[in-house]
Formats: structure tokens, sequence, C-alpha cells
């Protein structure tokens, strides 16, 4: 059995080799590094593949969120609502634009804002909401988009774990997650389902003048070469990076059903402990599995860990620590106890291996040796 990791890079790689190294030397032998024609011809391949008007690429899924707020016009003392159970990036950039987080309590099994929540968050300084679709599920995006159309506030999502996820309608449209706001950011940082070798981002929009405000801000404010339009930033996606993201990107569905295979095999071999609870499945959002996340009861889930690292089994804990109660964001005001789902996740998720290159032997490894702590 080959080693078990939480993400088999390597392994994948070696399947597509051949594309990879041709991509690669293409874009070597053009020597058009920065801003190559890859670039301009995987914006428009993505764009097709989510089905939106309009996709800007840039250097990391941080800087997609950033340039966001920039282009909507934020300014500091503006508010924004989010939710504490994410990675730092989500809120990281609103402090650094002078914005305001507002955080909201998280549904318990989706793990995505709760959208009951948002209205009493909303003050006359809220400028825009940013719902994350956390480990491969939308966020429930149809209350959350009536919110702000009532309140007129700008949606921005953090799509970053679920680039190819669908959420349903009530009338049945079914949407790409990322295109159902103002803007839609993502990341393609190495582990995620759609994953650069080194770093990446992108934004979506339907808006034409955002579109173009966006290409400019990426690349330092600039429309016209040495003409500058607005005061931007240096976050443009690398030609090699691009180039590779073009062959990945053929393989996404792809890799996202060998996701979900992983997870529907998980499910069927957990989902009748009760000392475990297998990731919920939302009634309006595919799943495609960033992150296969489960909660485990008694206060047992260190243990569980512990026991899995024993067997050689990789499991990681998304996330430790809510955001309200770490200390670069103690000025925020918020105090344990504010956010009391939020804080019962980070004492109960663990996430297993889920991959694209799992096989049978692996996947029965993992969930034999979950079993074997529960006896």
């Amino acid at each position: 059995m080959r080693e078990i990791r939480m993400v088999d890079l390597h392994t994948q790689y070696l399947k597509i080799r051949e594309e990879i190294n041709e991509a690669i030397g293409r874009v070597l032998e053009s020597t058009a590094f920065i801003k190559g024609p890859e670039v301009k011809a995987f914006q428009e391949e993505l764009a097709d593949y989510m089905d939106v008007p309009y996709c800007i690429a840039c250097g990391n899924g941080t800087d997609a969120l950033q340039v966001a707020m920039m282009a909507l016009d934020l300014e500091p003392g503006d508010e924004v609502i989010t939710t504490p159970f994410t990675f730092i990036a989500t809120i990281e950039v609103i402090r650094l634009l002078g914005l305001k987080p507002v955080l909201v309590d998280i549904d318990p099994h989706t793990f995505n804002m709760n959208p009951g929540l948002i209205e009493k968050a909303i003050t006359p300084k809220t400028r825009a909401i940013v719902p994350i679709h956390l480990f491969g599920q939308s966020a429930h995006m149809e209350p959350i988009r009536s919110l702000a159309r009532e309140n007129q506030l700008y949606v921005i999502e953090d799509a970053a774990q679920a680039l190819g996820t669908g959420y349903r309608f009530e009338n049945g449209q079914v949407q790409k997650a990322g295109t159902l706001g103002e803007i839609g950011c993502t990341s393609f940082f190495p582990s995620k389902n759609l994953g650069a070798y080194g770093d990446g981002g992108a934004l979506f929009t339907s808006d034409e003048k955002l579109a173009e405000k966006i290409g400019a801000l990426v690349n330092h404010g600039m429309k016209k070469r040495y003409h500058y339009d607005y005061v931007g930033v240096n976050s443009r996606l690398d030609t090699l990076q691009a180039a590779i993201l073009r062959v990945k990107l053929q393989y996404l569905d792809a890799y996202n059903e060998a996701r979900q295979k992983v997870a529907a095999f998980y499910d069927r071999a957990l989902g009748d402990l009760p000392e475990l609870s297998v990731p919920a499945k939302s009634p309006f959002s595919t799943h495609i599995y960033h992150q296969y996340t489960l909660q485990v009861a008694h206060g047992k889930r260190d243990a569980l860990k512990s026991h899995l690292q024993e067997h050689n089994i990789p499991a990681m804990i998304y996330y430790p620590v809510p955001l309200h109660v770490q200390k670069a964001y103690a000025d925020l005001g918020y105090r344990e106890g504010d956010f009391p789902v939020t804080e019962a996740m980070c004492e109960r998720v663990l996430s297993l291996p889920v991959h694209t290159e799992m096989e049978q032997d692996q996947l029965e490894a993992v969930t034999d040796a979950v079993k074997g702590f529960f006896k």
C-alpha cells in the first residue's frame, strides 16, 4: 500500500506528467513569463467552465479577496459580515484595508454562514457580506442574496474551497459557487481541487466595468501601460502556473468526482458510528469535498487524531482556534462564548485524507483505523 497522504500531488502529477511537462516547456520556449498568452487562455477557459462572463487571474486567493473589496470601493470603517470559522485570509484582508469584520455564527451541519443570523448583524455601516463555501459545499446563497438586495449590500464569495460546486435555487436553477455575488474569489493553492504548482488565484464577475477595474487593480492599477487609474497591487498569475492550470482544468470534474467517491466510501463505512457525524449534505448544494470533515463527540477528537497518527494515517483539524479569539484580532471586542457553534466545531472537527488518487486499500486502512478506535 502506498503511503497515505492528506493530498497526494505526486501521484496525481505522474498521471498527467507528459501534458504538464509539455505545457511548462511551451512557456519556457516562449519566455513570456509574465502576462503571457497562457494566462489569457486560462482566464477564458475558466470563465467558460464557470459559465460567467469574466475571470481575472491574480497572484493568490488572499489577493483575490483584497482586490474584490478594493474594486467595490469599500472604505476604512465600513463593516463586512463574515464568519469566525474559516482560514484567516478571509478577515485578514478586511483588517488590512481598514474595514471592520462583523462576525456571525455558522450552521452546525454545513459549517457555513447561518443566514438567519445575518440580519441582526447589519448596521448603517455595513457594506458587504462575505460567505465562505467551506470544505467544498456552498453557503445558502438565496437568502444571503435576498438580504443583500434588501439592504443594498455587496456579496463577495470566498469560493477557494468550492471550485466546481453547484448551488441549486428553489426554482431548480443551478449555478456555480463563486458566480452568485458581485464578485467571487478563488485560490489555486496546490492542495485545492484545482491546484497550481505554486500560488495563484482568480476573481469572477458578470459586471463588465468591475472586470475592467479588477484587471487594472491586479496590475498596479494600470489600464494602459504607464497610465495608472487606480492605486493597485502587483498580483499577477505567473504564465507557468496558468499553463499548468489549463491542463488540470480539463480534469477538474473528474477530480471532484473522485473526491465524491472517497466521501461516499467513508460515509458507508463510518456513518453508523454513534460517536461520529459524517459530513452533512445540503439540499441546495453539491459537495466536492475539498475536505472530508467529521464531527467527533464526547471530547474524543484529539485522541482519535493521535490514534490515527499511530497507524500512519494523517488527519487534520480545520480549524482548531476560531478567528474571534485569535490574538491578532482581540481588538474586535469578541470573547469566548460569543459564537457557540463555531467554538463547538473547533473542538469537534477532524478531517480525513481525501484526494483524487486514493485507492481501495488506503480507504479501508483509514476506515478500519477509525472504527478500531471506537471498539
